[in-house]
């Protein structure tokens, strides 16, 4: 059985996802109101009035986000829980989804490397300039 879920943050590229053995369905550019992305050193959602936060709504097995969000814990130390969640898609439906939130983060500061796995296919998916530049905004002093 396969269900929608919304991701954001570095599950956003084809590459990571590889990584898990992870292939995604019906993938199209979403966002989803009521939540801010924070990126500290990995990304999460929090709940802001006002704010929005881009990703991708596409359908997984079960099994392949249990796979997918247990390498998150096992191998990075996150544990992301589902919730649900009513994102938009970019036709303009609004869709039910799970969607994965970290509940203790611990505040530092990611990686050049992560972020830039995050914008590379941001842009590629055609994300708002104003969303690509939040991403950005997490990155270290230096960042190219």
């Amino acid at each position: 059985m396969r269900v929608w879920v919304f991701l954001y943050g570095s599950y956003i590229n084809p590459k990571v996802l590889a990584e898990v053995n992870l292939s995604l369905r019906n993938v199209q550019v979403a966002s989803l109101s009521g939540y801010a992305l924070t990126i500290t050193p990995r990304a999460n959602l929090v709940e802001e009035d006002g704010a929005s936060v881009y990703g991708v709504v596409a359908t997984a097995t079960h099994e392949e986000l249990d796979r997918l969000y247990r390498h998150a814990q096992e191998v990075l130390g996150q544990l992301y829980r589902p919730q649900a969640v009513l994102v938009r898609s970019q036709d303009g439906q609004f869709r039910p989804a799970l969607a994965y939130l970290c509940a203790d983060l611990s505040g530092e500061l990611p990686d050049g490397d992560y972020v830039r796995s995050i914008l590379e296919p941001a842009r590629e998916y055609g994300f708002p300039t104003w969303y690509l530049r939040h991403v950005e905004s997490f990155a270290p002093p230096g960042f190219c």
